[in-house]
Order: C-alpha cells, then structure tokens, then sequence
C-alpha cells in the first residue's frame, strides 16, 4: 500500500501545480485583456490558445440571459480551479495518508 499512497501524493501535488500554472494563465490572460494587446504577439497568442478551450466552455455553459456584457468565464474558472484545488487535491493527500 506504500507505493499507491506515494502514488496518490504525487498525482495531488502534480494536479495541484497543474491547477496554479492555469490559475496564473488565466489572471495575466484577464490583465492583458484590459490593455488591448497585439493578437501577433506569441505571448498573446500562447495565453489565448491555452485558455481558451476552458473558458469558452464554460462560456457555452451560461444561459443567454446570464450575460451581461462582460466576460465572467475567468471569474468561474477560478471559483473552479479554488475547488478543486481545495476539495480534490486535498482529498487525494487524505486518501493517501490513510492508505499509508
């Protein structure tokens, strides 16, 4: 049972680093945003082709009458990436404690 629950320590702490680098992808995607940057900068266009399948998504996931001529994606994106780092993550750590 050793090796599952180091198993299971590292699949928490792979998902959990997986889950901050799309968080901070997705705040300096937001930040850029306001600024009106160029669509031909390779950094624009990284952060664009990363974040995007995500947040149209759950772009597509809203009702009609729910948008308000703003784009709250990120902000559900985040409230996301909060709970699954804080329930799934440490789910998996709490399962591998009692595993081992």
């Amino acid at each position: 049972m050793f090796v599952v629950s180091k198993f299971l320590v590292a699949l928490a702490d792979i998902l959990s680093m997986v889950l901050t680098i799309f968080y901070w992808l997705i705040l300096v995607r937001v930040l850029i945003s306001w600024v009106s940057p160029d669509p031909h900068n390779p950094i624009v266009q990284f952060l664009y082709k990363v974040t995007e399948p995500i947040l149209y998504r759950i772009r597509k996931m809203l009702p009609i009458n729910f948008r308000i001529g703003i784009d709250i994606s990120p902000l559900i994106a985040f409230l996301a990436i909060v709970f699954l780092r804080s329930f799934l993550v440490s789910t998996l750590l709490d399962l591998a404690s009692r595993i081992g």
